[in-house]
């Protein structure tokens, strides 16, 4: 079955989670270790993020600096059918715009069709460790809505130059993300949402939110976006706390608010496991609270955090 089909199969909250692949040098073991301490939970899906190649100098013998491009984690492709085949959970790889031609995510969902992973979440990317030359809209795509009509016309069996091909036998499925505290980029709330409904029209079944540490900001996003007549599950994004500098490096590179009586709360804190616990605690009421309200499911991203995840799960579940 795919996402949508699981999320919608009963009314109990279900749960995934999202993995990042391990750097290089590491092997599937790595991503493994990950998965086996939270699929007693029974994960109704795993999504696996993608991740560009960063240009970065190295220093010469002679003192010079060399410009050189290097990929530091493997490829989602090969991981995304590796769980699928070893776990037999869907697995969820990350497609994103930027940092990749489009013929380069042609070649992945050819890959991805013929190794049976067809479910996706479509994403424009991170741009901020990207140079122009990786961002060449004659050769990427600018914004999620033409990524999705790439993967809208691979689905009809048309290619990029405009050539019919055999149509997949399961067409690939796909959700999209968005930001309860409203995307960095955007002028307003209106305009996010504007772009979401776009995304919606061309064939997004769900929606996955960054992450939140206040569930009034998921309450007043929901509300909105059931005023604009958004009718589609909209996952809430877990993240628990695990160290005293997320308290600025969380909000500064995701552009989100930490409640008031959270950070008062870390800020009492005197060891990093007082704080991964009050982020335990901290989460399970929260997950308790969106459970509650009667949330379609749990999305956990588990980077540097999955001892946290596994505790919360538990409590929860």
């Amino acid at each position: 079955m795919s996402v949508i089909d699981l999320l919608n199969n009963d009314f109990e909250t279900k749960f995934s989670f999202e993995i990042l692949p391990p750097l290089k040098g590491n092997n599937f073991s790595k991503v493994c270790d990950i998965i086996d301490k939270l699929r007693e939970f029974i994960p109704k899906y795993i999504n696996i993020t993608t991740h560009h190649s960063e240009n970065i100098f190295k220093e010469n013998n002679n003192g010079t600096l060399t410009k050189i491009n290097v990929r530091k984690r493997p490829g989602t492709v090969a991981i995304a059918a590796a769980i699928q085949n070893k776990y037999h959970i869907p697995a969820v790889p990350h497609i994103i715009c930027k940092g990749f031609t489009r013929e380069e995510i042609e070649y992945a969902l050819i890959d991805l069709q013929y190794l049976g992973v067809t479910d996706l979440l479509l994403l424009r990317g991170d741009v901020n460790k990207l140079e122009q030359d990786k961002i060449d809209s004659n050769k990427s795509h600018e914004h999620t809505t033409e990524l999705i009509k790439q993967v809208n016309n691979f689905n009809r069996g048309i290619d990029l130059l405009g050539n019919r091909f055999e149509e997949p036998e399961t067409p690939f499925s796909f959700g999209v993300a968005c930001y309860p505290e409203k995307h960095e980029e955007a002028p307003n709330m209106e305009s996010d949402i504007a772009f979401l409904k776009q995304k919606i029209a061309l064939g997004a079944e769900y929606i996955v939110t960054q992450m939140f540490f206040d569930n009034q900001k998921y309450f007043e996003f929901i509300s909105r976006c059931h005023r604009e007549n958004i009718a589609i599950p909209i996952i809430p994004g877990i993240k628990p706390i695990i160290s005293l500098d997320q308290l600025t490096v969380l909000p500064k590179i995701f552009r989100i608010d930490l409640p008031e009586i959270l950070t008062n709360e870390l800020r009492k804190c005197k060891t990093n496991e007082s704080i991964q616990q009050l982020g335990v605690e901290w989460g399970i009421l929260q997950c308790k609270e969106l459970i509650n309200s009667g949330v379609p499911s749990l999305h956990f991203y588990t980077f540097m955090a999955t001892d946290s995840v596994q505790k919360i799960v538990k409590e929860i579940y």
